[in-house]
Order: C-alpha cells, then sequence, then structure tokens
C-alpha cells in the first residue's frame, strides 16, 4: 500500500503525480466526541427529521413522522420572507468608456444603432499608399421610394445626379401618374462610369414594376440622352376553382386546397348568412371560385371570392358575388341577396327622453313624446338606420332642421333639431350614410337628436321596430347575374401550383 505525499511535486492544469512512495503504517482509529447531536439522538431515538410516510402506515412512528412533516413545513412558512419585498438580484452597471467602446465594436446590430464593423488602427509599413483609386465600371444596385418619400428623392439617394434623376421622372410622370407609386416599390438602377470622380455617375438603365400588367424601362440611347420604353406584360385572368370536402375544418381544407386567407373568410361569412355553420359536417362538399391574375413573369395575384357553394345531403347553398346599386352583395341563384338589418340608433349617445307620455322640457305640460330623444356632442354625425330615399329634407318648425326617410314595408324615419342636414329630397341612402349633424335647432334645450319611427304614417316606439331590408334582383339585372353565373361554372376546377400556393399564403 501507499499513500500520496501532498507535499511536493504539485502540477498545474489539473494534472497530478506520484511522488516517492512509502509503506503505509497502521493508525490508530480516532477517539470519537460525543456532540450535541448525539447526545440528542442517544436521548430521543426514534426522533427522525426526515421520516418516512411510506412505511408502517398507521402505527405510531408514522403519526410521530407526519407530526414531524406538518411542523417542518410550519417552521419553513414561518421563516419564508414576504412577497411585498422583492429580492433584487445584481444589475450590472451601463457600460462607459472603453468598456462601452469595446463592446460596441462586437456588437451584431445596424450602423445607425451605434455599432461598429471593427477596430480602428493605425496603418503599418505593409500598406502601400496608392496614388489613383480604380472604380468600378458599372454598379447595379435596387433602391426603394421611402415613407413619405418621393421618386426623385430615392433616385437621388442612390447616387444618380439631380439632372439625369429630374429627366427619369419626368419621363415616368408622362407614362404614368406618379401618385400610383407606392412606398416600397423596387427600382433597379445601373450607374456607368463616370469621366471624373468629382461628378456623379451616369444614369444608364433604371426599370421597376409599374402595375401588375406592365414593366417601364429608361435607359439611356446612343446619343446619350435617357429614352423610355413601356413593357406590357401578359396577364392570365382565369379564375382559381377549388372543390373539396370539409372535413375537420372547412378553412383548413380551403387553405390546404390552394385559397388565400381573406378568401376563406369572407366566403365562411357569406355561407354563414344563409346556413348554421353547425349544419356543415365533415362529408359536406364546399366549392369555391376566386379571382386570380397569373402574369407571364410567374407572379400571382388574388382577388375577391366570385362563387361560394356548400352542399350537405340535399341541403345546397350557392353565391355569388355581384355589384348592385352600387353596392358589391352576395345573391343566391334566385337574385335574392342579403338580408340587412337596422342600425339600433342612428348616433351613438344617450337616451335622455324615451317613446310616451311626458313632462316637455319646455313647454312645461305633460304631452306624448313620439320618438327618442339621444343626447350627443354638437356636430356629432347621424346616420341612416337602414336604406331608403329621403322624402323630406329642412327646415319644419319645432323639429328644427329635420330628415325624413322613407324604408320598405311602409315604414319612415325621421330625425330632428339637425344642426344641418347633409341629404338633399329625393336622394337614396344606405344604411349607416351621415344624413346631418347633431345640433340644438327648434324647439330644443340643448345638442341631441329627436328620432321617431313611422309605420303607416303612426308614431311607434322605435325599439317595438325591427327594419330588415333585402336586395332582389329582376328583369335584366337577373339575367346578367345568372349568366355570369353560368360562366363562372365553365371554368375548370384545378388545384393550385406551388406558386400561386405560395402567394396564397402571404
Amino acid at each position: 500500500m501507499f499513500l500520496r505525499n501532498d507535499h511536493g511535486y504539485d502540477l498545474g492544469g489539473g494534472a497530478n503525480a506520484l511522488s516517492n512512495p512509502r509503506t503505509a503504517e497502521p493508525v490508530a482509529p480516532a477517539k470519537s466526541k460525543a456532540g450535541l447531536s448525539h447526545k440528542l439522538r442517544a436521548r430521543f431515538p426514534d426522533f427522525e427529521l426526515v421520516p418516512d410516510l411510506g412505511s408502517r402506515i398507521g402505527s405510531l412512528q408514522w403519526y410521530r413522522g407526519v407530526a414531524t412533516c406538518v411542523g417542518l413545513c410550519a417552521v419553513t412558512l414561518l421563516m419564508a420572507p414576504g412577497l411585498e419585498d422583492p429580492i433584487y438580484g445584481y444589475v450590472p452597471p451601463a457600460l462607459q468608456g472603453e468598456e462601452w467602446e469595446a463592446a460596441r465594436v462586437q456588437a451584431i446590430s445596424p450602423l445607425a444603432d451605434g455599432a461598429k464593423t471593427g477596430y480602428d488602427m493605425a496603418a503599418t509599413g505593409l500598406v502601400a499608399p496608392l496614388a489613383d483609386t480604380p472604380e468600378r465600371p458599372i454598379i447595379d444596385l435596387t433602391t426603394k421610394i421611402s415613407s413619405g418619400g418621393t421618386l426623385l428623392g430615392a433616385l437621388q439617394r442612390s447616387g444618380v445626379g439631380a439632372t439625369d434623376a429630374a429627366n427619369a421622372v419626368s419621363l415616368i410622370g408622362d407614362a404614368i401618374s406618379l401618385r400610383d407609386l407606392q412606398a416600397g416599390t423596387p427600382f433597379d438602377v445601373r450607374l456607368g462610369r463616370r469621366s471624373d470622380k468629382s461628378q456623379p455617375r451616369p444614369l444608364e438603365r433604371l426599370g421597376f414594376r409599374a402595375r401588375f400588367d406592365l414593366s417601364v424601362e429608361v435607359s439611356r440611347g446612343a446619343d446619350g440622352t435617357l429614352a423610355l420604353r413601356q413593357i406590357p406584360i401578359a396577364v392570365d385572368s382565369t379564375p382559381l376553382r377549388i372543390r373539396g370536402k370539409v372535413g375537420s375544418s372547412l378553412y383548413r381544407s380551403a387553405r390546404a386546397a390552394g385559397a388565400p386567407a381573406k378568401a376563406v373568410e369572407a366566403f365562411i361569412r357569406a355561407i354563414a348568412t344563409r346556413m348554421s355553420m353547425s349544419q356543415i359536417g365533415a362529408d359536406a362538399d364546399f366549392e369555391m371560385i376566386v379571382a386570380r391574375d397569373r402574369a407571364e413573369t410567374g407572379e400571382v395575384r388574388f382577388g375577391n371570392v366570385l362563387f361560394g357553394g356548400i352542399q350537405q345531403g340535399s341541403t345546397k347553398v350557392q353565391l355569388a358575388s355581384w355589384d348592385y346599386q352600387g353596392r358589391t352583395e352576395w345573391f343566391d341563384m334566385d337574385g335574392k341577396g342579403e338580408k340587412r338589418g337596422s342600425m339600433v340608433r342612428p348616433v351613438h349617445g344617450r337616451l335622455t327622453s324615451s317613446f310616451g307620455m311626458r313632462w316637455h322640457p319646455v313647454l312645461g305640460r305633460r304631452r306624448m313624446h313620439k320618438g327618442w330623444d339621444i343626447a350627443a356632442p354638437s356636430g356629432t354625425p347621424i346616420r341612416a338606420i337602414a336604406d331608403g330615399r329621403v322624402t323630406f329634407s329642412g327646415r319644419n318648425g319645432g323639429y328644427g332642421n329635420f330628415v325624413r326617410l322613407r324604408h320598405s314595408s311602409g315604414l319612415q324615419s325621421a330625425y330632428g333639431h339637425m344642426l344641418r342636414t347633409a341629404v338633399r329630397s329625393g336622394a337614396r341612402v344606405r344604411r349607416g350614410d351621415v344624413i346631418g349633424y347633431v345640433g340644438s335647432t327648434g324647439v330644443s334645450t340643448g345638442p341631441h337628436v329627436h328620432f321617431e319611427v313611422l309605420r303607416g304614417g303612426v308614431a311607434v316606439n322605435p325599439g317595438s321596430v325591427s327594419f330588415m331590408s333585402q336586395s332582389i334582383l329582376g328583369g335584366g339585372d337577373l339575367s346578367s347575374f345568372r349568366a355570369n353565373v353560368s360562366k363562372l361554372l365553365k371554368t375548370p376546377v384545378q388545384p393550385a401550383t406551388e406558386g400561386e400556393a405560395a402567394a396564397a399564403a402571404e
């Protein structure tokens, strides 16, 4: 046996070595000193701070263990710090001076945020000065119009001279409207060789996509002048028609078939107006036709949903989008549009007086109040509660500035005490259109709108009436609608390509 010598020949780096060995001599065991813990254990041999509650369940020793565990938990709770005083950790101070400079040169962040590309070091003797720096003959780059910026500023920012930039913008402005150029539109710029470094590089070429079906290119000709060329792009506008089973989710199934997310959402909202979504099972068939443009350069652009259908057993719902009287609506194959309810109130405000007998605040006597008084700040827009036609707009005695609308089913609505009206007699209005503004004209105690509803010319409680309107196609409108649907249904069913699926996912 050998003992290790810990007093000599120690090696760094965690290495170790054996020193000169010597025979180990027997050592007499040291006398153990009876400490306090030994005395306590000798006095209480059955007491344990780590009881085993999984053995001898129900015995006296087990109950002692339970009591010990409860006691330890109580002591822990009593000694625990309060939650109202947080325990603060160490917060390192902000870097300053040389420490900040050392960190900044190693930071991976934009230069505009204070980062650098490395340490600045002085040149050594190995660096040979150049009498002249060679230039690249051609520089190709891409620039974009910044938010709120102009094309002229984008070109000058990319290095185009003021004269060339102004000439290019003038040529482009003669071909298209500069207002149609959106922020973020990329422009491919090519700068040529310059004769003097003190002068800007000449603009050799500028190209961009003006529209989905048009590219524009400005290039320098042999005579040194800039000329514009418009390059039409062929576009195939065949709609995308998809069909499939609903499965576990109508939304997921339609998205998997290649339909864009917004189109699927619009399709589901349209179907929900005619059929409860809870009635659609996994075995139901769905069909969608979405407007689609495919450019010969490979880009794909999706539009609105043109047609949608669901068939659950014998229940079949088919809807098509159609423009009618200035509004795009969903119509079924019989030419019936979607039903639209009325607004609850014509203005957002506080109801100060309801329908019925009341004490008139100005006349000082009990009198029938034929509508609602809704208080709102002066100038607040008043909106039509349903589609209709203006039968009166102007001054009307104690009502002040007054507007009356005629709706379907013999219903009328009236609005009084306006600051001013916003419609003329004979005009058609849609639900939500502004017809006037809150005021206090006529017999009034403050800014509010007096709102009445009349059935057959008799005032009724506005809260008891529900306005429902529905557009119904007839005659030539119905024939044109059905011809459009027939044309759409001739579109072949084709799955979306990988490029179209990628465009739909954006």
